[in-house]
């Protein structure tokens, strides 16, 4: 039985067993206690271990931090403050001993940094394991959201051909010999027959299927080789990418705010226990800040707007603020932090920066985009509406640089039965990061890519 069951159902005077590992060992006269954890929630049991117990002096007196065990007993209420009930415990199996002078994990705080360098053991910790069930829980309604709302969920490659940022940051998938001295790989020799790559993006498969289903979602990992050593960037992280037929901006806006609204109360009702650690050890305004995307609506502004509000701010910002430069960080932050002090969309942005799939607007200086931005995040969505003009998408690919012989299957989405549809893009570790007040992205994915580090 789990603990989390234990100390929610179970009655007390039932006996039982349990399984888990040692957090801490307490002696007394006769007596020792062991809080006991098994990763299925934040608590502990505390196991009593008599003196007069089978295997006392041999095991009890000998479990140490780590340690993997079974106790055998019975539940009982408990007399200490705190706690309903306890485990009184009768017989004791170790699986596994975790010597003390070589375990790393010991009974007090370790910093993250500290952390990131045993990947491997630093779930057993109460800030990981709680930040992996909230991303479970998290993960989980985001398919209950999708489910509700008549979206099909599409598992788009892993590997393919197609850049969809256009940014050249893609990790090539090759068979070939990487040391071989050739000025140019023969990708015509290679497995795929061409040059192929780990996605950064489904978006342009979804697409795909959006214009035959109707609504669909991806939700899978991506990766950027971007050079970006920072605790807003990984090299392998998870994207959520839904595309809609017949969607307009504005629709693809109500939806993104549906569903970060959702996430968030999903968290605040089915993760209390977990956020309640986050609340007093991380972010003491956690709460204060999930609730205000749940019960405000998010400021808009145009991109134009924005600006124009960072110009008249009269705050130093370490990158200048220009119409056609895109908006860094601190410009994000000050906006929803400052500005309007809740979450906040910026729309139509300059076509010049950003991908040639955005519905060019009636101006032909901006396109039909929006990120939705969050306090201490900055952006945490990006979308738009999809260009589905078939002339206007084969300039604008022109226009990028883009391989049109690459790229016709794409084309041949507007060439048949074209239809207006829009979509964005959620990265699921900022979402995380972002319930859960951590303040680096790499402590919230299970195993962390980053430049010089896998």
């Amino acid at each position: 039985m789990l603990i989390k069951d234990i100390l929610k159902t179970a009655p007390a005077d039932s006996s039982m067993e349990i399984k888990g590992w040692v957090r801490t060992r307490r002696d007394a006269k006769g007596f020792s206690f062991i809080e006991i954890n098994d990763g299925s929630c934040r608590l502990n049991l505390q196991v009593v271990a008599q003196s007069g117990m089978k295997n006392f002096d041999s095991l009890v007196l000998k479990l140490t931090t780590g340690c993997a065990v079974r106790f055998t007993g019975k539940l009982t209420s408990s007399p200490a403050k705190g706690q309903e009930v306890e485990f009184l415990a009768d017989d004791l199996e170790v699986y596994g001993w975790a010597p003390a002078e070589s375990y790393p994990l010991q009974k007090k705080r370790h910093s993250f940094e500290f952390l990131r360098d045993i990947n491997h053991l630093r779930p057993r910790t109460n800030s990981i394991a709680a930040v992996m069930r909230i991303r479970s829980s998290l993960a989980m309604a985001v398919h209950l959201f999708f489910h509700e709302q008549s979206f099909i969920q599409i598992h788009t490659p892993v590997i393919t051909t197609s850049d969809c940022e256009g940014a050249g940051e893609m990790f090539t998938v090759t068979t070939l010999d990487p040391l071989a001295k050739v000025s140019k790989p023969p990708y015509s020799a290679d497995f795929f027959g061409r040059q192929a790559g780990l996605t950064v993006s489904g978006q342009l498969e979804a697409e795909a299927y959006a214009l035959a289903l109707g609504r669909v979602y991806t939700f899978g990992p991506t990766f950027r080789a971007e050079n970006s050593n920072t605790s807003r960037h990984l090299a392998e992280f998870w994207m959520i990418e839904p595309e809609m037929a017949f969607f307009d901006l504005q629709m693809s806006i109500d939806l993104a705010e549906d569903f970060l609204k959702y996430l968030v109360n999903h968290a605040l009702d089915n993760c209390q226990e977990d956020l309640e650690l986050f609340e007093k050890f991380v972010d003491k305004n956690l709460r204060t800040r999930l609730e205000t995307v749940i019960t405000d609506k998010f400021a808009r502004v145009s991109y134009s707007e924005a600006i124009e509000i960072l110009n008249a701010s009269g705050q130093t910002f370490a990158y200048p603020v220009a119409w056609g430069t895109d908006l860094q960080s601190e410009h994000e932050r000050f906006l929803t932090e400052v500005v309007f002090k809740k979450p906040t969309v910026v729309t139509n942005y300059p076509a010049s920066i950003k991908p040639f799939y955005m519905r060019l607007n009636e101006d032909e200086n901006t396109v039909a985009a929006m990120d939705v931005l969050l306090p201490s995040i900055g952006e945490i969505i990006g979308g738009s509406q999809r260009e589905d003009r078939y002339e206007v998408l084969e300039n604008r690919m022109t226009e990028h640089g883009v391989d049109l012989d690459d790229y016709q299957w794409y084309l041949d989405l507007r060439r048949y039965g074209s239809a207006p549809h829009a979509g964005f893009g959620l990265g699921f570790e900022r979402l995380v990061q972002f319930i859960t007040g951590m303040a680096n992205i790499r402590d919230v994915i299970a195993f962390p890519r980053t430049p010089g580090r896998a």
